[in-house]
């Protein structure tokens, strides 16, 4: 019912704070991961560390590639954050010329994303935030986020141009750190190319309700792109979908269907302990299970119990209908 990709940066090599997971693995190899896992026949390649002139991929070759596994990009995923110079924040540094880098890496993704015909590009700026108070000037960094976004946006109005928000994470505080914000810059740039990517363990962290947030992006006529995944909403774990949130994201996907999303459902898991395959897997084969259980009862007889007066009446209704809890 939906098409799945993966962030493919989660397989190979990875890291936290103590400890180095799984193996390194090249591109073709994460490739041919990606095929080998039921129901995912797309990707979102990292620019430029996996594909691109750090990775040392062009454009040909990543196209190449992606085909001849029988994939297809959901899109490029732009790191403005890993440079030494990001450290204090590229896209809102009070540096000129860290702020033109990190600007060149989002117009080359641009032009990237459309060599390859991906449909998009994404861009979570984790590096611009910060720690303490009397630190930022709020205005200033956000007049530079609006300036180098609408400057991105305006180098390729042709490809979408996606905003990923999240409450913290490497600084204290994200200047973008909720849906609201993001859009609310959006509409302040006013370029219609640029939306929203919304990641679900970004937004329950960020003490939203994903379902309200989609409601939200959907009505607000800019273009938005899902990621999937789950935690505890104490941090993002990037837990596989369901894992803790399981009646949130059963509404989540209702809404999903309710508006008709026809992107991919991108998973940002990440699987350190567990089968890197089977990570991604649980999340596309219990995201099915719900749209399908949602289809048998029928979209317009869940929207019923959402109106009605009686909430103890539609929680029996999730109780046995959406979660098979019958007497």
């Amino acid at each position: 019912m939906f098409k799945y990709s993966l962030i493919t940066g989660f397989l190979g090599e990875t890291h936290d704070r103590f400890h180095t997971y799984n193996k390194a693995l090249t591109l073709d190899q994460k490739l041919a991961q990606v095929a080998s896992i039921p129901g995912y026949g797309g990707v979102e390649l990292v620019y430029p560390y996996e594909i691109g002139p750090v990775a040392g991929v062009s454009a040909a070759e990543a196209a190449k590639a992606v085909a001849d596994h029988g994939l297809e990009f959901a899109a490029v995923n732009v790191n403005v954050k890993g440079e030494p110079e990001f450290v204090s924040g590229g896209i809102t540094s009070a540096d000129p010329a860290v702020r033109k880098t990190a600007i060149r890496f989002l117009k080359e993704s641009l032009d990237f994303a459309a060599a390859v015909g991906a449909p998009r590009v994404t861009c979570c700026p984790l590096g611009d935030g910060f720690e303490f108070v009397f630190q930022a000037d709020y205005r200033a960094a956000w007049t530079r986020l609006a300036d180098a976004f609408g400057e991105a946006a305006a180098h390729r109005p042709d490809v979408p141009l996606m905003i990923e928000y999240k409450p913290k994470e490497t600084r204290r505080q994200c200047f973008l750190n909720r849906a609201a914000d993001t859009l609310l810059l959006i509409r302040e740039i006013g370029a219609p190319s640029l939306g929203i990517t919304m990641d679900y363990g970004h937004s329950i962290y960020a003490d939203e309700h994903p379902s309200e947030v989609l409601s939200l992006l959907h009505y607000s006529g800019q273009p938005y792109y899902i990621h999937i995944n789950d935690n505890d909403k104490s941090w993002d774990w990037d837990f596989f979908t369901g894992s803790h949130t399981l009646v949130e994201y059963i509404e989540f996907v209702y809404y999903l269907m309710e508006f008709n999303y026809q992107e991919f459902l991108t998973s940002d898991t990440h699987p350190t302990r567990w089968s890197t395959t089977g990570m991604f897997e649980i999340n596309a084969r219990l995201t099915e299970k719900i749209a399908k259980r949602i289809d048998a009862i029928g979209l317009p007889n869940v929207k019923k119990r959402i109106e009605a007066r009686d909430y103890l009446e539609t929680w029996r209704f999730v109780e046995s209908e959406l979660l098979g809890f019958r007497d």
